[in-house]
Parts: C-alpha cells; structure tokens; sequence
C-alpha cells in the first residue's frame, strides 16, 4: 500500500565554519527524528554557500547546492568526523564582488553586496519552514540575521574554541581537548628525551578554553591565552625551573593561537580575510619558540635550552567523535526538533550547567564567551586555577563566566 501520509513541512540543515568530529552525530540525529516526526530534511551544502549559489529552477542541477537527507544517507556517515554537507565561511550579507554567483552579478555589482534577500526567495523557493544553522558565532551571527528576516530559526553551536556565548559546551571541544591532551603526552617522550622546552600552539582566536582545559588537566605546565597579554621573560623562567624542577628535564607550555605578547599583536599566517573579517592566524607557536629559546641561558645558568615547537591545528580537527562529541550532538539535534514540534524559533539549544536547554538565538550576538581571567586564570603562574569544584558544570568555565 502506498505511504500517503502527509508531509508536515520541511527542514533544512547547514554546517558553517571550521569541520569539527561531532557535526554528523547532529545530522543524523535531527534527521532521522525529523523523519520519524513526518517532516522532510535537506541539507544544504557548504554552509551558506549553497543556499546563496542555489537557481530557482526545476531544470538546473542544484545537487552541488542541496541533498534530501534521508536515515539511510545520514546513518552511513553518522558515526564519522567532519561533515558530509561540507562547510565554508560564507557570509551572505558580506558578499565581495568577485564572490557573488554568475547568475547574480547583473544585480549585485558593488564591491561588498547583501544577498540576503536572495537566501530568502531560495529558502521559500525550496519549500524550507524551519532552518537548523550548525556554527560557531560567526554561522550563528548570519543565522540571528534570518531570524530577523522572518525566517524560523533553531541553531545548534558548534566550535572547538567553545567560544559561542549561551552555552557551557559546543561541539567539537571535547574531542579537541581529548587529542591535544593525547598529542601533548606523546611529544612528551622527545622532549623529555632531549631535555627540552616543549611549545604547542592550539586553536583558539578570542577565548583561551582550548589551552586552559587540557593544562588543568595535567597536559601543560604552562598556557597562554587571548584573554591576557603576557611577558615572555616571566613565562620563560617559569618553564625553564618546570624543566629544572622535572627529573626527567623538560617541561611544556599550550598557547592559543590568538595569544598575544606584552605590546604585541595577533600572529596572521597572510593578511587576506574571510567575509567575517577574520584574517588566518598561525605562528605565534614559532615566535614564542624563538623568543623562549633566547631568553632561557638568562634563568640556566648562562646556558640555552633548545626547544621542540608543535604546531596541532587540523590534527585536532580531523578524526571521529570522542564519547561527548557523539552523545551532545545526538541530545542537541533531539532539543532542536523539540523546539520545532512545539512551534517555537528564534532559539539556540544549549548546555548550562550539566543540564540542556534553550536560550534566544540572539545572546549568540549580544555578548562574547572568553576566559573570565580574574577568576580562572592566575597570571602569576600562567596557568589555570580554582578555589573550589563544588557544583561547577562538567567543563569547569560556565557560558556566563
């Protein structure tokens, strides 16, 4: 017998900015719920890209723009890392000229463009009642814009730097912070070997979460962070009496890759900027390698210490889901479709304090979530500190710290 029930409506889902393990988790479990519900899903490709780039024809191909999702597609990649809908750092309503699709050029011609009321026409255009946004603040930022616009909205955080504000935890951190702890501990038998100071850079533009985490840890005896200009001469005769101080002659410190030095600046890899502004930061490992390697002989008795310099980036990207990274993206896609059965919009799921939850999507351009440095961060011993555990939430620095 033919299936006749009736659709309810449609829902579409996007994944925007960096890849983190845990963005198939949530796929699959928003799709597979939302089909069980009697809704149709898609997904749409690269971000905002495939909606932005979408022809409002039956005739064109628009497979590169968007794909019904169904649980037999979701279910093979769900178990996986990165995102099968691909990503981008697309920011419609900041389109430069030489970014805006062929078949828009005619109409948007200026040199910075909003293609805003494009994304709506395709999003009506393809039927889409509800749309699920997965990002960090940057995604999410373009997603408050829709909502605005009128289009019903329920985002999910995801980033590894755990900086979108609301929630207590975004995909992707832990699973980052579980292989930096692992990578650091590993490098530790080289350093240890050469007696050396080991130097590891980790994601982390605004907020230092990825740093602080796996030092309290025990990963690190050192970090350094966004959120505190630190003296390099102090931090390096720190690490060179961890390394005296060590039987096994080495010692290590984490910085995040947006660490600035005492009258200093970000470290950029080029000056070319995505549409959020953002230019490409990587190097401040290596500078801050070469600056410790010419300080240490001033606290070793007149003799340098070499140094090992580590650059993790995409190694703590790439990979499957840890156990937290499978288990929140799950819980979260199920908080969504919640949201969505009970008509509601203009949220963004959440973890606070232990507990899920929802909050409105606009906290996500309202405030910032960095390193409450006054209460967590000594910045005598450049390392993290606590008074007191009791009752703190399972990853210790809460959205509103």
């Amino acid at each position: 017998m033919a299936n006749t029930r009736k659709i309810k409506g449609t829902i579409a889902i996007l994944t925007g900015g960096g890849d983190v393990p845990g963005l198939n988790p949530a796929i699959r479990a928003i799709t597979i719920r939302a089909n069980r519900e009697g809704y149709k899903v898609i997904g749409l490709r690269r971000g905002w890209a495939g909606i932005t780039e979408l022809i409002r024809d039956e005739k064109y191909d628009n497979s590169r723009n968007y794909i019904p999702l169904t649980n037999d597609i979701v279910n093979k990649s769900g178990r996986t890392g990165g995102t099968f809908l691909h990503s981008s750092r697309t920011k419609p309503s900041h389109m430069p000229k030489d970014k805006v699709p062929e078949h828009l050029k005619s109409t948007y011609n200026k040199e910075i463009n909003d293609l805003t009321p494009e994304i709506i026409k395709n999003l009506e255009w393809l039927g889409v009642d509800y749309l699920i946004p997965i990002g960090g603040d940057d995604t999410l930022s373009y997603g408050v814009r829709m909502y605005k616009e009128g289009v019903k909205v329920v985002a999910i955080p995801k980033t590894m730097d755990n900086d979108v504000p609301g929630t207590d935890y975004c995909i992707g951190f832990s699973t980052c912070v579980t292989r930096t702890i692992m990578m650091t501990n590993n490098l530790r038998t080289s350093a240890g070997s050469h007696e050396r100071i080991l130097v590891m850079e980790v994601f982390g533009r605004y907020a230092g979460f990825t740093a602080m985490l796996p030092t309290m840890a025990g990963a690190a005896n050192r970090c350094v962070i966004p959120e505190y200009n630190f003296d390099i001469e102090h931090l390096t005769e720190l690490l060179v009496q961890d390394r005296n101080n060590n039987p096994s002659k080495y010692s290590v410190v984490l910085a995040s890759e947006g660490t600035l030095f005492k009258g200093g600046d970000m470290v950029f890899q080029d000056s070319e900027k995505d549409m959020f502004g953002h230019a490409k930061l990587g190097g401040v490992g290596d500078m801050i390698s070469a600056e410790i390697k010419s300080h240490t002989a001033k606290f070793n008795n007149g003799k340098t210490i070499n140094i090992i310099n580590q650059k993790l980036g995409y190694l703590v990207r790439g990979g499957d889901p840890d156990a937290v990274d499978s288990i929140v993206p799950m819980a979260y896609g199920n908080l969504a479709l919640d949201l969505i059965l009970g008509g509601f919009h203009g949220r963004l799921v959440v973890l606070k304090n232990g507990r899920y939850d929802d909050v409105p999507l606009d906290v996500v351009t309202s405030s910032k979530k960095i390193v409450n440095v006054d209460k967590y961060y000594n910045i005598k011993r450049l390392r993290p500190h606590y008074h007191r555990f009791e009752m703190k939430p399972m990853f210790l620095m809460a959205a509103d710290s």
